[in-house]
């Protein structure tokens, strides 16, 4: 059974969809291959006999594809996925069109009766938090933020000394902070825990994307979707200089463990 959750569950995070079909495949490749131990069959051999038919599988899966190309056959899938709700799958279709292959959807319980689209502008990058204590909903485990500040620094943080002052300026302004780092580690991280679970700071930290000339690429994409600055002292800026105004702003913050 355990074996079966983590197939669906792997499914679901690669794909999307299709658990039940893995679920289907799964029971029966295990079926069948406990009968062909029982009969003799040496399990390394089933078991190379099995990635080579996944192999297969998968170029034949290939060659039968069809590349989704309208918006009518977006709308198709959409519906399909939706369990025959005609208005979502349109609704998908168009959010695909406003944002393209490449643009998050995401969907949200809506607090009225009625099923609406909403394009913001936004970005995501491929991060999760630091610590798991940085979570507002433990059923999700996952960290939401409304109307954050966010500070995007190019190094790691290690101590928080140089950026009490500012810290206390977001305290008093009553937002959260989202903090974009190298890594945050040690007393800076310790401490950053202590002020969350006391319920004094709301905040949140993040790795930084990337690495190298891309990550400085990436901070810099970030601060000015953001309306921040990169704090770096290349260029001459200290965590102890910085104030709000140099900080960057967003509606909400999403952040997953990973």
């Amino acid at each position: 059974a355990q074996m079966v959750r983590e197939v669906a569950s792997k499914t679901n995070d690669v794909a999307g969809d299709g658990t039940t079909t893995a679920t289907v495949l799964a029971q029966a490749i295990i079926r069948e291959g406990a009968k062909a131990v029982a009969a003799g069959m040496n399990p390394m051999d089933l078991k190379r006999g099995v990635d080579k038919a996944v192999v297969a599988v998968v170029e034949e899966l290939k060659k039968n594809t069809k590349k989704i190309t309208t918006p009518a056959e977006t709308a198709q899938v959409g519906t399909i996925s939706a369990n025959g709700e005609h208005e979502i799958g349109e609704m998908i279709s168009a959010a695909m069109q406003k944002v393209g292959s490449e643009g998050v959807i995401t969907v949200e319980e809506a607090k009225g009766l009625h099923t609406e689209l909403d394009v913001v502008e936004g970005m995501q990058f491929d991060r999760g938090y630091i610590s798991p204590y940085f979570v507002t909903n433990a059923e999700k485990m996952t960290a939401d933020l409304e109307n954050p500040y966010i500070l995007i620094h190019e190094k790691k943080l290690s101590s928080l000394q140089p950026m009490l002052p500012l810290l206390e300026a977001v305290v008093q302004s009553g937002r959260p902070l989202v903090i974009i780092a190298e890594d945050v580690d040690g007393e800076a991280l310790a401490t950053l825990v202590v002020n969350k679970l006391r319920g004094g700071l709301k905040i949140a930290a993040v790795k930084a994307p990337g690495f190298g000339d891309r990550r400085k690429a990436m901070l810099e994409d970030i601060a000015i979707l953001t309306g921040g600055q990169v704090i770096s002292e290349d260029l001459g800026i200290k965590l102890e200089t910085v104030g709000l105004e140099m900080l960057g702003h967003a509606k909400k913050v999403h952040i997953e463990k990973e």
